[in-house]
C-alpha cells in the first residue's frame, strides 16, 4: 500500500495563479480517525480514495479510478457536504504544488498541499506560502464537509485579535 506524505499550508496573495485549474467534486462515504474513503470527481475523471490513520504528516493511501457517472452516484451517498473547490498545479523550484481554492461554504479558504518522498524532506517554500497546518484537523478535507471554513473562521479571527490586544478597538 502506498504511502501520502503531505505537508498543507494557508496560501497569501496571488502569486500562484498560473492557470485556471480544475473543478473537483468530493465526499466521503467514510471518515473517522482510523481511515476515511472518499469519492472524487476531477474534471472528466474519477476515483476512489481510502486512506488510513494520519501519523504526523503520513498515512496509507489507495486510490483507483472510477467511471465519473458512478462517481456522480456515489456523491449523492456521502455523509456531511461535498466539497467543491478549483484545483490549481503549481510547480516551484521543481515540486508540484497543488492549490486549492474553495468554494460554497469552504469559500475564502485557500490551502497549498505538496507531497513529499520522506517526511524529513526539505523544501523551499514560494513566497505565496503562509502558516502551515499540517497538524490541524480543522483543515483536512473530510472535517471541512462536515465543519466548513464558513462556520469557524470568524470565530478564529476574533481568538486571533483577542490574543493579540486588537479586539474590540474601533
Amino acid at each position: 500500500m502506498a504511502i501520502e506524505i503531505e505537508r498543507k499550508f494557508l496560501v497569501v496573495g496571488d502569486g500562484w495563479r498560473t492557470s485556471d485549474g480544475v473543478l473537483y467534486r468530493q465526499g466521503y462515504l467514510n471518515r473517522d480517525k482510523m481511515r476515511t474513503v472518499r469519492v472524487r470527481q476531477a474534471g472528466d475523471q474519477a476515483f476512489l480514495t481510502i486512506k488510513g490513520k494520519t501519523t504526523g504528516i503520513s498515512r496509507a493511501e489507495v486510490e483507483y479510478p472510477i467511471p465519473v457517472a458512478e462517481a456522480q452516484d456515489l456523491l449523492a451517498l456521502c455523509d456531511g457536504g461535498l466539497i467543491e473547490k478549483i484545483r490549481h498545479k503549481v510547480t516551484y523550484e521543481g515540486v508540484l504544488w497543488e492549490v486549492d481554492e474553495f468554494l460554497g461554504d469552504n469559500a475564502g479558504l485557500v490551502v497549498a498541499e505538496v507531497e513529499l518522498e520522506t517526511p524529513e524532506q526539505a523544501i523551499k517554500l514560494p513566497v505565496w506560502v503562509g502558516v502551515e497546518v499540517s497538524d490541524d484537523p480543522k483543515y483536512y478535507n473530510s472535517n471541512l464537509s462536515t465543519y466548513p471554513f464558513s462556520s469557524w473562521m470568524a470565530q478564529d479571527a476574533e481568538r486571533m485579535l483577542e490574543r493579540s490586544g486588537v479586539a474590540g478597538i474601533a
